[in-house]
């Protein structure tokens, strides 16, 4: 299943945005922003930004404060990637197609880069063009979609002490709705908020996105059990042999597969409403459940 036809407009007004943001690689001092860069220009569906953009496309046709939220969450999630690989957590080599950043930079410059992309992530939130009161519900919800409670960093820690000990429904889905729905979400919550949605939308938004990304999630480890390395742009495997918490190795594949697709059915329902004005988050929805990459 390929992109939807408006994903490429949406992705090119983030890399613009992202590219003003992330300051030039002579900036002072150089070996940061370079690594910064890296990394952030290594490729990537910008599902997140783009997720947010939607989402506020649904109550404005003004996106720019959804695009500076969006860009905080690919600062992020970028953060969080190039943490991940360190040898200290899932010690990897291999990143969107490419070399991990502390292969090519080093681990304390890589440590650094993922540092900084975080902070950038909220010097962005800040300056996005809203009033202050909406301005401050951005941050918080970023930050907790990003947290230790119920968010990413929570979810990575659980995912970490799970490694080799017997799988529990329980905490597999834990992870789960941590690790990486949180931050997809977050996302999502983001752009209803910047897009002037009313309280009650932004919840419906909310289930929505609690639903459909924990399916990414269930589709990544299924993706890492079917797909090649070359394929994913990461090592496949890597779940099964760091004998990690996943839903193929809890119930299998097709019990996964039926997981995953009873969970888009559910993120789904969330947009009836809306009708037409959500056809593309409905459609994002359903590429990311049917994507093998």
């Amino acid at each position: 299943m390929k992109l939807p036809d408006f994903y490429e407009a949406d992705r090119a007004a983030i890399e613009a945005a992202l590219e003003r943001l992330l300051p030039s690689e002579n900036t002072q001092p150089p070996s940061i922003h370079r690594s910064m860069r890296y990394s952030v220009s290594a490729g990537g569906k910008r599902i997140r930004p783009v997720l947010c953009m939607e989402a506020a496309r649904m109550f404005t046709q003004n996106v720019e404060a959804a695009i500076h939220a969006g860009c905080a969450l690919e600062f992020i999630h970028t953060y969080s990637l190039i943490h991940d690989d360190l040898p200290a957590l899932d010690n990897d080599d291999l990143r969107r197609g490419k070399p991990t950043n502390h292969k090519v930079f080093g681990e304390a410059i890589a440590i650094l880069a993922g540092d900084a992309l975080l902070t950038l992530a909220f010097q962005t939130l800040a300056g996005a063009p809203v009033e202050p009161a909406r301005r401050a519900r951005l941050i918080a919800e970023v930050a907790a979609a990003a947290g230790t409670v119920n968010g990413m960093v929570g979810g990575q820690v659980a995912d970490l002490e799970a490694e080799g000990k017997p799988l529990n429904a329980a905490t597999l889905e834990y992870i789960h709705r941590s690790k990486t729905a949180a931050l997809i979400r977050g996302s999502i919550v983001a752009g209803a908020i910047a897009g002037g949605a009313a309280d009650e939308d932004v919840e419906r938004l909310r289930r929505f996105g609690d639903n459909i990304g924990w399916a990414f999630q269930v589709v990544d480890d299924l993706l890492d059990v079917e797909e090649s390395s070359a394929a994913l742009g990461k090592t496949a495997g890597k779940d099964q042999a760091q004998k990690k918490a996943t839903y193929p190795a809890l119930y299998g594949i097709e019990k996964s597969r039926a997981i995953a697709a009873d969970l888009e059915a559910k993120a789904i329902a969330e947009l009836t409403p809306y009708g037409e004005r959500a056809a593309r988050l409905r459609q994002i929805c359903e590429f990311l459940v049917a994507r093998r990459s």
